[in-house]
C-alpha cells in the first residue's frame, strides 16, 4: 500500500496552489503507481463521476468524453451528461462533479447549458451543496469575455456551497496542453479529496478493461479515427464558385473539397474543420518590418522551422496576442496602447485593436525584436470551423462549404480573413488543405423523416440547411420543409437561388419565405418575415415541427429568438411568461436548435 504525498497546510502555498499541487500529486502517483497488466488484484469498486458538458460546436463534448476515457484508466465509473438534461440527474446520489464548458458571443453559455445556468440561480441549485467540483472552461482570449461561461458557473456552484476540488482552468483555442494539465490535476484531486489515497495502487487491470472500449487494433490509414484534429486529412479544393451576381457588395463562394482516401464521415449539422495558411504578402511585410530574411530558424511546437515557414502555417500573424502587447507596452511605455491595457478598459482596448493586427502593434516597438522571441509571443494558428454544406448522400465523395470573403481596409492597410480568403485565393493551387470533421450532437435533423421542419438560416447561414435539403431529398424524407432566407439584394445575393427555386417548384421546398433588406426603402429581415406569418409557423410547431437557425449570434440570432417568442404571444395566445417556457421546452425538447458564431 502506496501513501501518496500531500502539501502540508502550513506549506508556503495558497488554498488553490495546494489543490493544484496535491492533484497533480495524486494524479502523477495513481498513473505511476498501478500494476501491470498482467497482476491481479482484487477488484475495488470504481469511484462515480458526473461529467457535465455545455458545448455549442461539439469542442467541450469530445473532451468530455475523453475525459472520462482518462477517468476510466484511473478507476473511476465516469457518466458523461449533456447540461440540457441535468433536470435527469439525480444530484443527491452524486458525490463528484467536472463540468467542461466552452462560451459564446458575447460571454453567452452554450444554448444546450442555458437551462442549467438559469436553473443554478434557483433555490433548487442548493441541491449540489454537498458536491466536490471542478470546472475547465474553453474560450478565445481575443474575446473580452474570455471564458465567461466557465467563470460563471465555477463561481455559482462556490456560492452555493459546493467545494472546489481544484481550481477551475481556462483554456485558449490552443486548448489540449492545458486541458492535459487540468485533467491530470482534477483526476488526482477527486482521488484525494476521497480520501482514496492507497486505492491507486490496487486498481485490477478488470476495471480498465471492463469500462474502457477497446481500440482496434492495424486500423488501416483511411479509417475514421486516424483522421482529426490533430491529425488532419490532407485534402484538395476541386471547386471554387463565386455565389453572388455582378454588382454585389459581398463575396460569398461555394467550395467543394475532395474526401477521397480520407474515410472521413460527417452528417449535415457538422462542421468542417480546416486548417489555413496566411497570407503570404502579410508575412513577408512582417519579416520586413523586423529586419528578417525568413530563413531564420525558431522552435515551434518543439520542432526546428524557419521563421517563414513558422509564420505561414503554425503562428496567428493576424490578431495580436495580450503577451505580445504586454511587450510592446513594456518597450513602448509612452505609445497609445498603454493606457488601454490597464484594468477595466478591456472594452476600449477591444475597440483599438478593431481593424488592427499584428503589423500594426509592431510599429510601436522602437528596435526589432529577435526571431526566437517574437514567435514566442504569437498564439498558434487555430482552425476555422464551417458549417458544412452537402450531405454525403448526395456527395459521398465530397464535402461543400459556404463561406463569405472578408476583405476590407482599415488604418491604411487592406484586411483580411485569414480562412475565407486562403480558401476564395490560395487553396486551387495548394498542394493540400488539411481538413478535419467536428461532429455537432445538437443541431441535427429529426430522426423521423416524417417531421416538418421550420429553417431560419440568412447568408452563409443558409449552409446546413442546404445539407438539411439535400439529405431529406436523397432519403425520400416525408416531412415538410420551410426555409427563411434572406440577404441584402435579390438580383445579386440570392444564394443557391437555382437549386432553392427547382425544391420549391417541386415541393421538396414546401415554404420559401425571403427577405432580401435593400430591395426597398425600409429593411426587412428574416424575423419580420417570421411574424408576417406567425399563423402558419404556429402551427406547423404544434404539428412537431422542428426549429433552426444558423448564422450570426449576437444580432439575428437573438432577433429571432424575440420574434419567436412574440409568435408564441400573438399566434399561439400564451403570456411573455408562458411564451419563455414554451420556447424553453422547446430547447430541452431538441426542437429549438441554433448553430451560431
Amino acid at each position: 500500500m502506496i501513501e501518496l504525498p500531500v502539501i502540508p497546510e502550513n506549506a508556503p502555498f495558497s488554498l488553490d496552489q495546494r489543490l493544484w499541487l496535491n492533484g497533480f500529486l495524486a494524479g502523477y502517483f495513481a498513473r505511476t503507481t498501478a500494476p501491470a497488466p498482467t497482476e491481479v488484484r482484487p477488484a475495488k469498486p470504481a469511484i462515480p463521476l458526473l461529467i457535465l458538458f455545455g458545448s455549442q460546436t461539439g469542442t467541450s463534448e469530445g473532451l468530455a468524453k475523453k475525459i472520462a476515457k482518462e477517468a476510466t484508466t484511473r478507476g473511476f465509473a465516469p457518466r458523461v451528461v449533456d447540461a440540457a438534461q441535468h433536470a435527469t440527474i439525480d444530484w443527491k446520489s452524486e458525490t463528484s462533479l467536472f463540468i467542461v464548458t466552452s462560451t459564446y458571443g458575447e460571454g453567452d453559455m452554450p444554448d444546450n447549458a442555458q437551462s442549467f445556468w438559469e436553473w443554478l440561480q434557483t433555490e433548487a441549485a442548493t441541491a449540489l451543496a454537498h458536491l466536490r467540483f471542478s470546472v475547465l472552461a474553453l474560450g478565445d482570449a481575443n474575446y473580452a469575455e474570455f471564458c465567461a461561461a466557465g467563470k460563471k458557473l465555477d463561481a455559482r456552484l462556490e456560492k452555493i456551497g459546493a467545494a472546489r476540488m481544484f481550481p477551475r482552468m481556462d483554456c485558449d483555442v490552443d486548448y489540449e496542453a492545458s486541458a492535459k494539465q487540468w485533467i491530470d490535476g482534477a483526476l488526482g484531486a477527486a482521488l484525494q479529496s476521497l480520501d482514496l489515497k492507497s486505492s491507486s495502487s490496487s486498481f485490477s487491470s478488470s476495471i480498465v478493461t471492463t469500462d474502457t472500449p477497446s481500440e482496434p487494433q492495424n486500423t488501416a490509414p483511411t479509417e475514421p479515427a486516424n483522421f482529426s484534429k490533430t491529425n488532419p486529412f490532407p485534402s484538395r479544393l476541386v471547386e471554387n464558385l463565386c455565389l453572388n451576381q455582378s454588382g454585389s457588395a459581398k463575396e460569398v463562394r461555394h467550395f467543394e473539397l475532395d474526401l477521397n482516401g480520407s474515410g472521413l464521415a460527417y452528417e449535415p449539422g457538422d462542421a468542417l474543420g480546416l486548417m489555413p495558411l496566411n497570407c503570404p504578402a502579410l508575412v513577408q511585410d512582417i519579416l520586413v518590418k523586423l529586419g528578417f530574411k525568413g530563413d531564420e530558424s525558431v522552435k515551434v511546437n518543439n520542432a526546428e522551422l524557419s521563421l517563414r515557414e513558422a509564420l505561414s502555417r503554425h503562428l496567428d500573424v493576424t490578431k495580436p496576442s495580450n503577451d505580445l502587447l504586454a511587450l510592446v507596452a513594456k518597450c513602448a511605455p509612452n505609445c497609445e496602447l498603454v493606457p488601454l491595457l490597464t484594468p477595466g478598459r478591456s472594452a476600449d482596448l477591444k475597440n483599438w485593436l478593431w481593424g488592427r493586427g499584428v503589423i500594426d502593434v509592431l510599429e510601436f516597438l522602437p528596435a526589432p525584436l529577435p526571431a526566437a522571441e517574437f514567435v514566442k509571443l504569437l498564439r498558434k494558428l487555430a482552425p476555422r470551423l464551417y458549417s458544412i454544406a452537402s450531405s454525403p448522400k448526395a456527395h459521398p465523395r465530397q464535402v461543400h462549404l459556404t463561406v463569405s470573403a472578408v476583405r476590407y481596409e482599415s488604418y491604411g492597410r487592406a484586411r483580411k480573413g485569414v480562412a475565407s480568403t486562403y480558401l476564395a485565393d490560395f487553396a486551387l493551387e495548394a498542394e493540400s488543405t488539411p481538413i478535419f470533421v467536428q461532429p455537432s450532437h445538437g443541431f441535427k435533423l429529426p430522426k423521423n423523416g416524417d417531421t416538418p421542419i421550420i429553417m431560419v438560416g440568412p447568408g452563409t447561414g443558409i449552409a446546413p440547411f442546404r445539407a438539411f435539403l439535400e439529405d431529406r431529398q436523397a432519403t425520400g424524407a416525408k416531412g415538410k420543409n420551410w426555409l427563411f432566407f434572406g440577404d441584402q439584394k435579390r438580383g445579386t445575393d440570392f444564394l443557391y437561388e437555382e437549386q432553392l427555386t427547382k425544391w420549391f417548384n417541386d415541393g421538396h421546398l414546401t415554404r420559401l419565405d425571403l427577405a432580401f433588406s435593400r430591395d426597398q426603402v425600409e429593411k426587412v429581415y428574416v424575423q419580420h418575415r417570421m411574424l408576417e406569418c406567425a399563423t402558419e409557423l404556429w402551427s406547423w410547431l404544434q404539428e412537431g415541427a422542428h426549429f433552426y437557425v444558423c448564422g450570426d449570434a449576437s444580432r439575428m440570432a437573438k432577433d429571432v429568438d424575440v420574434a419567436l417568442h412574440t409568435l408564441a404571444q400573438t399566434a399561439g395566445g400564451l403570456t411573455a411568461d408562458a411564451a419563455a417556457n414554451y420556447v424553453k421546452k422547446l430547447k430541452t425538447e431538441k426542437r429549438y436548435q441554433r448553430d451560431v458564431y
